[in-house]
């Protein structure tokens, strides 16, 4: 008998909270420096309870639910590569000290779980509403990734960054860190550190990707339980992702641009689906060729050190 949704959702919230407990309250109770053999351990972990879903799924609703999950858990993975690159630049912008990197991204992921299941129940009732959204959807994927193609990686004054002025004008900022605190007590009043408004800016940052990724995954299921475990995966492990590749980043210098040729594929994918629906398996060796390819171009064709 298949189990009502209410109490598949009530349960997978329910571990990944343990999870996230386990995490900051015991493996990472004191702060540290996350070390690449660490992290390639939390990734392989993330990954293999990602596919040992894949084969709840696989048994609880079928082959058909299962290679949606897939494709939207490597979709949903893929696209928030691109977000580490800009973490990266905001951590560095901010100068946090590496031992404190876990605590930010732990608190970053936290909101982003709490946004974008606000923003997937959101999209759901949209399409649900208005069968043409998809049009608007695909549109706005495939100009995404021309725009994704075209930008240059540069780094953002992020004292210029909305997010930084509002807090600044709006709550009192500390000069200077204390060490992974976020807020402090002085002559009486509360005081917020650096440290909490980089959480804010990757909080925000997060956000303008999610309104990427959220209706690129709709194009590959409409089921709501399927969006929402795929994205909660891929954003469980982009922590132990962003320590174990944020020191090699700088290689595949031709990722970017196979992240913007998967943007426009879904775009395209949804703008036609009207017409003509594509199996899924081809939106799945898509998605997986584009990325080796762009992995694969990266290796052989090295990019110039000006």
């Amino acid at each position: 008998m298949a189990i009502p949704d209410v109490w598949l959702y009530t349960g997978f919230i329910i571990l990944v909270l343990a999870l996230l407990a386990l995490d900051l309250g015991i493996f990472n109770r004191t702060p540290h420096v996350v070390k690449v053999k660490e992290a390639l351990g939390w990734t392989a972990f993330w990954m293999l309870l990602a596919f040992s879903f894949n084969v709840y799924v696989y048994f609880e609703r079928g082959p058909i639910p299962a290679k949606e999950f897939l494709t939207g858990y490597l979709l949903e993975q893929s696209l928030s590569v691109d977000n580490i690159f800009v973490i990266i630049l905001i951590l560095r912008y901010f100068k946090v000290a590496p031992q404190y990197h876990h605590k930010v991204l732990f608190w970053g992921i936290i909101g982003a779980l709490v946004m974008r299941g606000a923003m997937i129940a959101v999209g759901a009732a949209l399409i649900h509403a208005f069968d043409w959204i998809f049009y608007i959807f695909g549109a706005f994927l495939v100009i995404t990734g021309i725009r994704m193609a075209m930008d240059k990686e540069e780094a953002e004054d992020l004292e210029n960054n909305g997010v930084v002025k509002l807090a600044r004008r709006f709550l009192r900022i500390t000069p200077e860190y204390h060490q992974e605190r976020f807020s402090i007590i002085k002559n009486g009043e509360r005081w917020f550190t650096p440290l909490f408004l980089v959480v804010l800016v990757v909080e925000a940052t997060d956000l303008i990707f999610a309104v990427d990724s959220i209706p690129a995954i709709f194009a590959v299921t409409r089921d709501p339980f399927i969006v929402f475990t795929s994205n909660v995966f891929a954003i469980m492990g982009l922590r132990s992702l962003f320590f174990a590749v944020a020191g090699v980043m700088g290689l595949f210098h031709y990722l970017k641009i196979g992240l913007s040729v998967i943007l426009c594929f879904i775009g395209v994918k949804m703008f036609i689906q009207h017409w003509y629906k594509l199996p899924i398996e081809v939106a799945l060796g898509v998605i997986v060729g584009v990325l080796a390819l762009s992995i694969l171009a990266s290796v052989v064709f090295k990019k110039k050190q000006a």
